[in-house]
């Protein structure tokens, strides 16, 4: 047995040591190169700090913010009507001041009253989504728009999205950064949409 296997070790050193070597007399091939074909012009736009200094965008997030608030309190104004019904109800149940009909009523009408708030709730919700939905896809059609007229004098192969929270783009060269470029054009496109109205 001790045999068998110092016979199998010596094949397998005698493999390695063949593979070894064919490996060391193969032709030597040109080394493959990764990136961007030469003249290959790059750029790319931080989405965290377009987010953080688009004028339109800090509006838009604080009138969604708002409007969730508004939200919040008409449904918890709502809930709060609901349960002063609902230990009314109770009250009037522990000092049998309540038929059996009347406290029949209560609960069917009780009941209507959560379905109802939770409708509103929905709708509510929706609502929110939706704008927020068109106006992603606003702010999308601005962009685009923007970068479409910012490369017509600066002719970039590609614009790139970065992002801090998480990128395709592992290394950044700052000096392809058009972010300050984008920002202060798209904010004076705003402005003087603004002055239009």
């Amino acid at each position: 047995m001790k045999n068998l296997s110092l016979i199998l070790s010596l094949v397998a050193v005698a493999g390695v040591a063949g593979l070894f070597f064919m490996q060391q007399n193969k032709p030597k091939e040109a080394p493959v190169t990764v990136g961007t074909p030469s003249g290959s012009n790059l750029a790319y736009v931080d989405i965290d700090s377009l987010e953080s200094q688009y004028d339109l965008l800090k509006t838009r997030r604080e009138e969604f913010r708002k409007k969730q608030t508004q939200m919040e309190n008409e449904l918890q104004r709502s809930y709060g009507q609901m349960q002063n019904d609902a230990n009314e109800v109770q009250k009037r149940l522990q000092a049998n001041n309540l038929t059996q009909s009347e406290y029949e009523a209560a609960q069917k009408r009780l009941m209507q009253m959560q379905q109802s708030l939770e409708s509103r709730k929905e709708a509510l919700t929706q609502q929110l989504m939706k704008e927020q939905e068109d106006f992603n896809a606003d702010l999308k059609r601005r962009l685009d728009s923007f970068l479409a007229e910012y490369n017509k004098t600066h002719h970039y192969d590609f614009i790139l999205s970065y992002s801090g929270a998480g990128s395709a783009i592992l290394y950044a060269n700052h000096a392809h950064d058009i972010t300050s470029d984008v920002v202060a054009g798209m904010n004076a496109g705003t402005k003087t949409e603004a002055e239009k109205k």
